[in-house]
C-alpha cells in the first residue's frame, strides 16, 4: 500500500487499529440486526474475542459505537448522492436526490429506529443529532445540501437565499427521519409521499424568492429557521 507520494508506502495497520476496526464493524452490524437495546459492549467483545476492558479501551460506551453508526450512515449517504448529484443542475431535483438517498441509507434501521430515538430524545443525550458528539455526521449532512444548493442552476435562487437554505433544508432532514421514524405504512411509503409534495411546493415557491415583496419575508423565515437549528 501506498500513499499519495508514491515513495512513501503508507504502513500497515496495527493490531490496536484492526481491533478498533473489528469492534466498530460487529457494533454496526449488531446496531442492524438487533437494534439499540440489545447491542451491548460486553456481547460486541464476545463476538469479536475480547475482553470488555479492551472494548471499552477503544470505545468507552455504547454511545460512541452510535456515533460510528452515524458516521458510517451519512459517509454512505455522501457515497450515493454524490454520482447523482454531479448529473443534474435543476435545484429542487439535486435536493430530491439528498433527501431520497439520505432515507435510503436510514432504511435498514426501521425496524429498531423507535430504540434509537428513545436513547437520542434527550436534549443532554451524547446521541442527540444536535449534539456536539454528533456534529461530524450533521456535517456531511450540511455539506451535501451545501453542494446540491451551489451546484444548482445559477438562475435557479438569488444569491442570500443560496446562502441560507441548507440550514433549513438540514432542519427538513431531521424532521423527515423523525416522522419517518413513526411510518408504518410499507416501505415508508407516506414519508416518501410527503417528501414529494413537499418538493412540489418548494418548486413553486422558488420564484417568488425573486419578488419584492415577498423577498424580505422569506429571507426572515429562513433566518429563523437557522436560528432554531443554532
Amino acid at each position: 500500500m501506498f500513499s499519495s507520494d508514491a515513495s512513501t508506502p503508507t504502513p500497515p495497520p496495527s493490531k490496536s487499529e484492526r481491533t478498533r476496526a473489528q469492534l466498530r464493524d460487529i457494533a454496526l452490524r449488531s446496531f442492524r440486526e438487533r437494534g439499540y437495546d440489545a447491542t451491548t459492549i460486553r456481547l460486541i467483545a464476545q463476538e469479536a474475542g475480547v475482553s470488555v476492558g479492551t472494548t471499552h479501551y477503544h470505545f468507552a460506551s455504547k454511545n460512541h459505537l452510535v456515533q460510528e453508526l452515524y458516521l458510517d450512515v451519512q459517509e454512505k449517504h455522501r457515497d450515493a448522492a454524490e454520482p447523482e448529484l454531479a448529473a443534474s443542475t435543476d435545484l429542487v431535483d439535486r435536493l430530491a436526490i439528498v433527501y431520497r438517498t439520505g432515507l435510503d441509507q436510514l432504511t435498514p434501521y426501521h425496524a429498531f429506529a423507535p430504540e434509537f430515538l428513545s436513547a437520542a430524545v434527550s436534549p443532554r443525550s451524547p446521541i442527540n443529532p444536535l449534539s456536539e458528539e454528533s456534529a461530524p455526521a450533521l456535517r456531511i449532512v450540511e455539506g451535501l445540501f451545501r453542494e446540491a444548493v451551489d451546484g444548482a442552476a445559477g438562475a435557479a435562487l438569488p444569491d442570500e437565499f443560496r446562502k441560507s437554505l441548507p440550514d433549513a433544508l438540514v432542519l427538513g432532514h431531521l424532521l423527515l427521519a423523525l416522522f419517518w421514524v413513526y411510518d408504518r405504512s410499507p416501505g415508508q411509503q407516506r414519508t416518501r409521499t410527503l417528501l414529494d409534495r413537499g418538493l412540489r411546493l418548494l418548486r413553486l415557491a422558488l420564484p417568488f424568492t425573486r419578488m419584492p415583496l415577498l423577498r424580505r419575508p422569506l429571507q426572515e423565515l429562513l433566518d429563523l429557521v437557522a436560528a432554531v437549528k443554532a
